[in-house]
């Protein structure tokens, strides 16, 4: 999911000297209000934030700042903030002390009800199995001990803040499982479960898409391939899903999209077909789908991989299997990806390391930003994005 789906160890690729210089009027096309959200006063780092339904909260991890002098946590947290026209307030941690996070997600339907994965407790080990590029730039690590659990929140009335917790597990598996996200009606769980079993001689996780029904207690395998495939979410129809795979086995991800089967009573019972959406020799994850359908957004090493960027690709229900041209979205300097969209799509979010923030090693750190969406022309601007 990173959904990117990300997972608690992700490190992201830092500028160097590949740095490409900024264009605010290209970004203008498509981003208007750019504001920036988290900080690094409050958290060393922070990222993969998503809307709440009615988009008045957000949730994310982070990593709290200990202070000057105090190393920060090798660990996310998970936090539910107010989301406002100035900013993020009543921020509440709803995740276990010392437990690793990722991937949170709001219950559709019933307001105060989260999902996300959690450790729950300190993991026990801190090297394991994980997806890891080359250079070393980045990285999701697998926590043996990563379920998927419930989380809630409450508003006080009286004052507006927020505070939460975390819940019972949602189901247990053995090794790895994260990444989910709900179904547009809450019945479906989607989510990535590594099976230590097929990790390869090298120790290179192999994790595979799932999907829980809620109502049966059934667990049903989408997507089973060699190579590590996660990062999956419910187009807003429910007819498809998209997810990121290294299907190739070269630690370059590549975008897909798989249509659904359902049977008589609602339940999924598999992927009737899969289609590549991307097919190049660069890191494409954390794909997520506009409400429209139509497109979707994700993140590139197409310009650098010292310098990921956002880019947009059509995505057409009738003609599934079109391979398009990316369009790119950001142009500035440092990192840029894990985009979403608001319900209404109104509103991009997403994590970056384009301010000023720095942690404490000096290096830029990533944070949550958000600006509104002015919408995207394929034909006109996919000879014009400079991608």
């Amino acid at each position: 999911m990173l959904s990117l789906a990300v997972a608690a160890c992700l490190t992201l690729a830092q500028p160097g000297s590949d740095r490409v210089q900024s264009d605010p009027e290209a970004e203008g096309r498509y981003l208007a209000d750019i504001r920036q959200l988290t900080f690094a006063d409050d958290f060393a780092k922070a990222g993969e934030a998503y809307f709440s339904p009615d988009g008045s909260l957000v949730i994310f991890q982070a990593v709290p700042n200990p202070g000057e002098g105090v190393e920060p946590s090798p660990h996310y947290s998970m936090y539910i903030a107010e989301l406002r026209s100035d900013g993020l307030h009543h921020t509440a941690r709803i995740s276990p002390d010392g437990s690793a996070n990722t991937c949170g997600w709001f219950d559709p339907i019933h307001p105060g009800k989260v999902i996300f994965g959690s450790t729950l407790v300190p993991p026990s080990e801190t090297e394991q199995p994980g997806y890891q590029r080359g250079s070393g730039r980045y990285r999701w690590a697998f926590p043996n001990e990563m379920e998927i659990v419930h989380g809630s929140y409450r508003v006080e009335s009286s004052s507006g803040e927020l505070s939460g917790e975390t819940g019972d597990l949602v189901f247990e598996r053995p090794g790895y499982t994260a990444e989910c996200s709900y179904s547009p009606d809450a019945r479906h769980i989607l989510y990535s479960q590594v099976d230590n079993e097929k990790s390869d001689e090298q120790g290179k996780a192999d994790a595979d898409l799932w999907v829980y029904d809620t109502e049966t207690g059934t667990h049903t395998p989408l997507v089973v391939q060699p190579g590590y495939d996660g990062g999956p979410f419910f187009s807003p129809d429910a007819k498809w899903i998209c997810y990121r795979s290294d299907r190739r086995g070269d630690n370059l991800l590549q975008l897909y999209v798989g249509r659904l089967a359902y049977d008589d009573s609602g339940a999924i019972t598999g992927i009737e077909q899969e289609y590549r959406l991307t097919d190049d020799a660069d890191v494409n994850w954390a794909p997520y789908w506009h409400p429209s359908g139509k497109y979707l957004l994700f993140a590139s090493s197409r310009v650098s991989h010292r310098n990921y960027e956002i880019f947009a690709v059509p995505f057409d229900s009738e003609d599934p299997g079109r391979v398009a041209e990316p369009v790119r979205v950001t142009f500035t300097s440092g990192f840029d990806g894990l985009p979403v969209f608001s319900r209404d799509g109104q509103w991009m979010m997403w994590t970056a390391q384009r301010g000023d923030d720095r942690d404490s090693k000096g290096k830029p750190s990533s944070q949550i930003w958000i600006a509104r969406w002015n919408g995207i022309d394929f034909d006109a601007d996919q000879t014009s994005s400079g991608g």
